[in-house]
C-alpha cells in the first residue's frame, strides 16, 4: 500500500479482498464475525444478469474519472454477491457504485439489486481508494459479445486505472 499501487477484485476477487481484510480496511488483517463478507444471493442460486449501476464515489483512482450519479451498465454472473456485515454501518461511505434504477436511485428492489446487496453497494473502495472490490464484471465489453444484449453505458474502470499511472 506504500506504494500507492493499484488493487482490483472482481466477483471472487472482490471476495478475496473482504476476506482479507484489504477491504474495507486497506490491510491484511484477522476478521471476526462482525466483518463484511459476500453472501448468497437472495434467490439462492446463481445469478447471471446485467444491472445498472451508479457511481457513489470518485475519490478512487479506479473512479476519479467518472462523474458523481453517472449510470453504467453492468454484467453480473455470481451465486453469493450479497454484502453484508454486522458493521457494516459504518463502512457504507466507502461505496464505489451502487445498484440503481433507472432514475439514478441506489435500490433495494431486487429488479434492479439481483442480490440485495446492503446499502446496495455493488463495489467498494478502501479509505485511501487504491483497492477496489466489485461484483460487476467490467471486464465484460467488447464488440458483438452479446446477441441479445446492447450495453448502454460501459464503466471503464481499467481506463480510469491507466490514467492514475499517467499522471504519477
Amino acid at each position: 500500500m506504500a506504494q500507492k499501487k493499484l488493487i482490483l477484485g472482481i466477483c471472487n476477487g472482490f471476495q478475496a479482498l473482504i476476506k482479507s481484510g484489504l477491504l474495507p480496511y486497506g490491510e491484511i488483517r484477522e476478521l471476526d464475525e462482525n466483518d463484511l463478507t459476500l453472501f448468497r444471493n437472495d434467490s439462492f442460486h446463481h445469478i447471471s444478469t446485467a444491472a445498472i449501476t451508479r457511481v457513489a464515489s470518485t475519490n478512487s483512482p479506479w473512479t476519479q474519472d467518472f462523474e458523481g450519479g453517472e449510470l453504467h451498465e453492468v454484467l453480473f454472473s455470481h451465486g453469493e454477491g450479497k454484502l453484508v456485515g454486522k458493521n457494516i454501518e459504518k463502512f457504507k461511505h466507502l461505496a464505489a457504485f451502487q445498484y440503481s434504477d433507472f432514475n439514478g436511485n441506489a435500490t433495494y428492489n431486487g429488479k434492479f439489486n439481483p442480490n440485495n446487496s446492503s446499502y446496495a453497494i455493488e463495489g467498494m473502495i478502501s479509505e485511501n481508494g487504491l483497492v477496489l472490490g466489485k461484483m460487476g464484471h467490467s471486464e465484460r465489453y467488447g464488440t458483438n459479445l452479446y446477441k441479445t444484449k446492447t450495453i448502454q453505458k460501459k464503466q471503464d474502470i481499467f481506463k480510469n486505472g491507466v490514467n492514475y499511472f499517467k499522471r504519477s
